[in-house]
């Protein structure tokens, strides 16, 4: 009569004993829609891995880049799992900073992985992390205020187009603003778009001995144009904005055009989210008079784990869940398709029920595949990166260039000022680090 009870006692300790020896992952991420979706839906992970909790710190873009940069160069052991991009992952592998992402599991399927994700996130044919999603950049618009303004946005626009757009749809008094534009200073955020935009023109941030080019007239066309085009159709306070505050205006119906990372698309057509879900066309990132670029924009937020932790394995799980097939459908059952990481499986842009639900995806998938890392200027080059330079120097140089462009946004300083700045303090850097005497 006694035993059922003593069973289920011991049964009892037991399942505490697993819960006291429970292995803990605390993961840094970054505070945009995607991962905080992705932190809603782990009880799905913990059902599945009861022996693993989750510790979680959520950080903004910028602060996140210095937080984890500094752990993980200082070996300091504070996250288990970090979330970087293509900028770090293949310069912190071959600094051996990394944890290589084999064994992920049978299901995986590393080949569905698109090709540029996969080669962007591996040295040497090894997979050093794991894409949560990918992006490029394009246009996103009204389509209402351009029906008002008789515009048609064509398929590929001119930044002469875009520029004249802008102003017509601008309507400063009802708060709307033609364009809404990246100006928080940080080198994966203003910079982002800028470099992006400098590339289109024809712009490069060194010539093939490494010396800055600031002072070219490209830099300055391209930085003029966008200092001009935001004073006259953009929102106030413009220097303060990065992704998630242009969100936050396109989705409250307040720009005209965003031109941002292709991943915004299903959340400025979510019409839970979204007062504009209904009236939002696409294009593809604009192109400069006869140049044929399109700013070459190529971005992977992924899952990596420092080669110091002592949770590999577990962390490994953690990501095979996140970055999986299955995370896809687990976001679709309880979001919807449209709403699911896009940009980082050939499968995806295969499904008919994705393919129906987001009217977005051809033009993401188009934009991802235009993008060329190794070719982002029509100049000759002796870098490769898209919208930055994959350099370990370009962390500290580009976010002190952004304080440059940001401060000439804002009016505190000329576009002259800034560019002759920005040539000068990457000028020295570069020389201090060895690229140029």
């Amino acid at each position: 009569m006694t035993l059922k009870p003593l069973l289920l006692g011991a049964s009892s300790l037991f399942a505490l004993g697993l819960a006291a020896h429970a292995e803990t992952l605390t993961i840094a991420t970054v505070n945009n829609g995607d991962m905080i979706r992705m932190q809603k839906l782990t009880d799905d992970f913990t059902a599945k891995h009861p022996d693993i909790d989750l510790e979680w710190v959520t950080l903004e873009e910028n602060v996140l880049r210095q937080r984890v940069t500094t752990d993980i160069a200082t070996k300091g052991g504070q996250y288990d799992i970090m979330t970087i991009g293509a900028y770090e992952a293949p310069i912190w592998a071959k600094q051996g900073w990394l944890a290589p992402l084999d064994g992920l599991g049978e299901d995986y399927d590393v080949d569905d992985l698109l090709p540029a994700v996969r080669e962007a996130l591996s040295v040497d044919g090894t997979l050093y992390a794991a894409p949560f999603y990918g992006e490029s950049a394009m246009i996103m618009y009204r389509t209402d205020l351009f029906e008002e303004a008789g515009l048609e946005m064509p398929a590929s626009p001119t930044w002469s187009f875009i520029a004249d757009a802008a102003r017509q749809v601008t309507d400063k008094e009802n708060e709307i603003y033609g364009i809404c534009l990246r100006g928080k200073a940080g080198w994966g955020e203003n910079m982002a778009f800028i470099t992006a935009l400098a590339n289109s023109m024809g712009a490069r941030w060194f010539d093939m001995e490494w010396r800055p080019q600031f002072d070219s007239e490209e830099w300055k066309n391209a930085t003029q144009f966008y200092v001009d085009l935001m004073n006259d159709a953009g929102p106030p306070g413009a220097s303060s904005n990065g992704f998630n505050e242009n969100l936050a205006l396109f989705q409250s119906g307040k720009c005209g055009m965003w031109i941002d990372a292709t991943v915004a698309a299903s959340f400025v057509t979510n019409p839970d989210e979204s007062t504009v879900a209904d009236n939002v066309g696409f294009a593809q990132f604009p192109t400069y008079q006869d140049l044929d670029n399109h700013g070459n924009w190529l971005w992977v937020w992924s899952l990596a784990i420092p080669a110091s932790s002592e949770k590999i394995e577990a962390a490994k799980n953690f990501i095979a869940w996140a970055t999986s097939k299955e995370y896809t459908e687990l976001v679709a059952s309880e979001e919807g398709w449209a709403n699911v990481p896009p940009g980082t499986r050939t499968s995806l842009y295969e499904n008919e029920k994705y393919l129906e639900a987001a009217p977005f995806a051809d033009e993401t998938l188009d934009a991802m595949q235009a993008a060329d890392t190794t070719n982002s200027s029509v100049q000759e080059v002796p870098y490769s990166g898209g919208q930055f330079v994959a350099i370990p120097e370009f962390q500290g140089i580009g976010t002190a260039v952004g304080q440059q462009f940001s401060a000439a946004l804002a009016g505190q300083v000329s576009v002259d000022q800034a560019l002759q700045s920005a040539q000068q303090l990457t000028e020295r850097e570069m020389m201090k680090s060895g690229y140029i005497k």
